[in-house]
């Protein structure tokens, strides 16, 4: 028996020095029960000693897997995003799976085209972070033959997988403590009308203005995207028509910065002159220039949820009921908001 480190090794060779054939050193690294213990532990210790360790693209040639899972989102620029494929791909790895990244640029038709592309590299399963319901319904044509995670998007129905901040508490918790300021006028900023995810958060803000008798105002309401240059354009117009709020809800933190950059370059001040709320809580969010009152989500957390999820419906993919996960929001206070009672 060789003691040192053979370079090169393959199967081959393992099953040279082993004795035996190559089958059943196949057999024996995937834990095959017609192996017998004495027999793979054997394998086992020659592999050690070789140095051989098969990697993933050989491990799925013997079964008939690509080790491989597909993630899309929606936009890499946005912090929440990038927290999030952390925890995927921190969990993923520990059971030696690779993940492919794409970035759909908020572009249902890249977003169809990276789907079609990661089912011809026969991923095994997908965690998409729909731009719109439209994808979402082109997606759940797939769901009964690919294991699929849907990422910040609770979609009804118990066969689909989903893990989802709960965004409307999230969006009614902040703005009842924007209410409790005493802020009446409070302007919802951002989204798009195809969105899961502007629905809920949408319904959260009217749910809380309801509780206290105030008027929905449906001008103060401005549906205009989720980057930050939006949130910089929403607020010059509504700067331009004399209809400011005295707070503003931005239906993401990255739109708040680009509220917080407009404000200043239009002469006004957050708080003293608008008080100003995210969603998700972004690394930017805590820096001290900007303090940014929030609702927080735990990207990590969320990310490792999702590809949890994706895997144990890879591991039985004969089961038909959904694995769901909602996770609970936290009200993050900092500096942006401002009383007027």
């Amino acid at each position: 028996m060789r003691s040192e480190i053979m370079t090169n090794v393959t199967i081959k060779d393992i099953a040279r020095i082993a004795n035996v054939s190559y089958a059943t050193v196949s057999r024996a690294l995937n834990d095959h029960k017609d192996v017998n213990e004495q027999t793979k532990q054997k394998i086992l210790k020659i592999c050690n000693e070789v140095g051989y360790s098969p990697n993933a693209i050989a491990r799925g040639l013997v079964k008939q897997n690509t080790y491989t899972i597909g993630l899309l989102v929606p936009d890499i620029t946005n912090p929440y995003y990038p927290e999030v494929a952390r925890g995927v791909e921190d969990e993923a790895s520990k059971e030696d799976y690779n993940v492919f990244l794409c970035n759909t640029n908020w572009d249902m038709m890249k977003e169809v085209d990276y789907f079609n592309l990661l089912l011809a590299k026969r991923v095994e399963g997908i965690i998409i972070a729909p731009v719109s319901d439209d994808t979402m319904k082109f997606v759940e044509k797939f769901t009964d033959r690919l294991p699929i995670v849907f990422l910040g998007t609770r979609i009804e129905g118990e066969k689909y997988n989903y893990v989802v901040i709960d965004n409307v508490k999230g969006a009614e918790m902040i703005t009842e403590y924007l209410i409790s300021l005493g802020h009446r006028k409070i302007a919802f900023i951002g989204g798009t009308k195809d969105s899961g995810t502007f629905s809920d958060r949408v319904l959260g803000y009217k749910n809380a203005l309801k509780k206290n008798n105030i008027e929905i105002d449906e001008n103060m309401i401005k549906i205009c995207g989720y980057r930050k240059v939006d949130g910089s354009n929403a607020l010059k117009a509504m700067a331009k028509e004399a209809n400011l709020p005295t707070a503003i809800f931005a239906v993401n933190d990255l739109l708040a910065l680009g509220i917080i950059d407009a404000a200043e370059n239009i002469g006004l001040s957050i708080p003293e002159d608008i008080s100003l709320v995210g969603f998700d809580d972004i690394p930017y969010a805590s820096l001290p220039k900007i303090r940014l009152t929030t609702v927080s989500q735990p990207k990590d957390h969320i990310g490792r949820e999702a590809i949890r999820i994706l895997l144990e419906k890879i591991e039985n993919k004969n089961t038909r009921v959904g694995l769901q996960r909602i996770v609970q929001p936290e009200l993050i206070i900092r500096s942006t908001c401002k009383s007027i009672v």
